[in-house]
């Protein structure tokens, strides 16, 4: 059974997006997805700078089975990127909503509006279908 928290809105993509300082949001893909994909080996992110929406394809994740397109479940400007994850992109397997955070972005607006097509844990768990 994956792990879903309930202080993190998802993605249908499955990736997670929680609401930080500010208008900084972090993201990252969810238990359940690092389930599926298995054994992390690498991690491309989008470009710190970079203008992207939600929905758009940013980077992808490597694993030992699949490579997998990572998608932004929000708009706004990438502003961080986990770099521990060059090194370590295992981390996303054993810490999927701490440490293993992919990239934070700084959204223009409010977060509940930003954040208004996600879905909540109990949402994600149904979808899932846990």
């Amino acid at each position: 059974m994956s792990e879903v928290l309930d202080n993190l809105l998802y993605s249908e993509e499955h990736e997670w997006a929680q609401q930080g300082e500010g208008r900084v949001v972090r993201v990252g893909i969810t238990d359940h997805a690092q389930h599926l994909l298995g054994d992390i080996v690498f991690v491309e992110f989008p470009e710190v700078g970079a203008a992207i929406s939600a929905g758009d394809s940013v980077g992808s994740i490597e694993s030992v089975k699949t490579v997998s397109e990572l998608y932004s479940p929000v708009s706004g400007t990438v502003t961080k990127i986990n770099d521990t994850l060059e090194a370590s992109p295992e981390l996303i397997n054993d810490q999927p909503y701490s440490g293993g955070w992919i990239f934070e972005l700084e959204i223009s607006g409010e977060f509940a509006e930003a954040a208004s097509g996600l879905l909540d844990a109990a949402a994600y768990r149904e979808l899932i279908g846990e």
